[in-house]
């Protein structure tokens, strides 16, 4: 059983689509931990702000598996094949890690969002503060701590209560 991480976000109608997402991520995985749910300004284009979170699961399937997945998931919620990458979107899921699987293919692993954007690494640093990142070897904590938070703004929201 692989432990999985999920990057959720969205800025078009972002609580319906945010909730969505939550709901049928638990009915194909199961039990999930859930971060904080933060809003963001956007970054890299001009636009709404988002509602992003990171959930964690346990999954059997391989990656391939669960890349189809969130593609199929967010394709349910409306979002269009090959829309920009710095564009306004119903839901946006990403695979962050898988276990500590480092790899190219089929995709990126572990994804460099983690890194270089606050809204995956706080969250991320929620509910994995120990957790060790498989490249730069720090907790996620630790990167979380040393992260230049005037780089991007966000804030906790309490959409799930």
């Amino acid at each position: 059983m692989a432990t999985i991480y999920i990057s959720i976000g969205s800025n078009i109608e972002p609580e319906k689509y945010v909730k969505a997402a939550l709901k049928d991520l638990e009915a194909i995985f199961g039990s999930l931990t859930l971060s904080s749910v933060f809003e963001s300004e956007a970054v890299g284009f001009e636009g709404h702000n988002f509602l992003n979170m990171v959930v964690a699961a346990q999954t059997l399937e391989p990656i391939k598996a669960v890349v189809a997945i969130f593609k199929q998931l967010e394709k349910e919620c409306g979002r269009l094949p090959g829309e920009k990458k710095f564009s306004a979107r119903t839901l946006d899921l990403d695979l962050l890690l898988y276990d500590d699987c480092i790899c190219q293919q089929p995709i990126v692993l572990p994804r460099e969002e983690i890194l270089n954007n606050a809204f995956v690494l706080w969250p991320l640093a929620e509910i994995a503060p120990n957790r060790v990142h498989p490249v730069v070897n720090r907790t996620y904590q630790d990167l979380w701590q040393a992260f230049d938070k005037d780089l991007q703004r966000l804030w906790r929201v309490d959409l799930l209560s």
